[in-house]
């Protein structure tokens, strides 16, 4: 089975959430990657969810998610995804192994420091930030420090980032750490890089950056996870409390599919879709294929049906030429856009299917 790319979704699901209008008996798509924000979509009580994913790694972790969400009360599952700390992992996975598929069973049993660690940082991607909060950030600041910009309160945080964290030594290893050579090597597939340009860690640097001096970062569970490794009490949308029994019990509202998002959208024969959560799947497109795609997700969506996707380093807008098939919503965007609390990305799209 292939490696695991991303052991947790890094969208801010809540924008998400809101960005679709998530409502009782609509039916959605989503990408699923490691399956928090499918399963976050579950709480607002949707008749269907569709998970789509082509990579087996990816599916096995959505399926030890939703095997803990049955499995196991709200704290343990925080425990296993390593949002806190626990002694015994490996016993939580136990109790959900029986409710694995043989492929997903098979993935984790032969995984069991993945478990120990928290499956939360088991991927590729999530390697890498912990690379560099273990190798590089103690470099640059003490764990104190960390400590201190984490407990900023709105007054001082703008401050104490100038002063205190913006340092040369913070920009240059930054910079470094982040630039294309390295994340293709380490951190991401570098067919991923295939349609940016430009420069990746300048434009990196400055979307964190304005993050830990703008926003509160300790409330931010994106931040806190780059940070700490850990959550703490900071949690996204599917693992926070008030979403878990609603999620649980919405499980069997969850349909799985493995394949494509264009072999789903030429294949897919069932009732209007109402909302796509789409990651920032367009950007790994040339512009030619992103347009044929956009033009047959609109074909099967159902009136005012929304479109939600996130540019990271590839700029995506819906072309003119569907112009009369999808409308740009701006409007429900850009407030979405300014309260998001993922660094990564540069822009957020919302389109409605007319």
């Amino acid at each position: 089975m292939n490696a695991l790319r991303y052991a947790q979704c890094w969208e801010d699901a809540d924008v998400l959430v809101s960005a679709l209008a998530v409502r009782p008996g609509g039916t959605y798509v989503a990408i699923a990657s490691a399956g928090d924000n499918a399963l976050a979509m579950l709480a607002a009580g949707p008749a269907r969810v569709i998970a789509i994913e082509r990579e087996p790694a990816q599916l096995a972790a959505l399926g030890l998610r939703v095997a803990a969400y049955r499995a196991l009360a709200h704290g343990e599952l925080l425990a296993l995804i390593g949002s806190r700390p626990h002694d015994d992992r490996l016993g939580l996975y136990a109790r959900c192994r029986p409710a694995l598929d043989d492929d997903a069973r098979a993935y984790w049993d032969a995984r069991p420091g993945a478990i120990r660690a928290g499956i939360g940082g088991a991927g590729r991607f999530e390697g890498y930030l912990a690379l560099f909060r273990t190798a590089v950030l103690p470099l640059i600041h003490s764990p104190s420090t960390v400590r201190e910009l984490l407990a900023c309160d709105d007054a001082e945080r703008a401050r104490f980032y100038d002063e205190r964290w913006d340092s040369l030594r913070w920009r240059l290893a930054f910079r470094t750490f982040f630039a294309r050579p390295a994340m293709s090597a380490l951190g991401r597939d570098p067919r991923f890089f295939a349609q940016a340009d430009g420069p990746v860690s300048q434009r990196l640097l400055a979307r964190i950056a304005r993050s830990l001096r703008d926003d509160d970062a300790g409330a931010n569970p994106y931040l806190r996870w780059i940070l700490t490794g850990a959550h703490g009490a900071a949690l996204p949308l599917a693992l926070r409390a008030e979403s878990f029994d609603a999620i649980r019990d919405n499980l069997d509202r969850l349909e799985v599919r493995r394949c494509s998002l264009e072999e789903f959208a030429d294949g897919y024969d069932g009732p209007a879709i109402d909302g796509w959560n789409l990651s920032d799947v367009f950007e790994y497109l040339d512009e030619a294929s992103y347009e044929a795609l956009l033009a047959r997700i609109a074909a099967a969506s159902s009136p005012r049906a929304r479109l939600a996707y996130w540019n990271m380093l590839v700029p995506r807008r819906r072309p003119e030429s569907l112009a009369s098939f999808l409308a740009a919503r701006e409007d429900i965007a850009a407030p979405l856009r300014a309260r998001d609390r993922v660094p990564f990305y540069g822009d957020f799209v919302v389109e409605e299917a007319r």
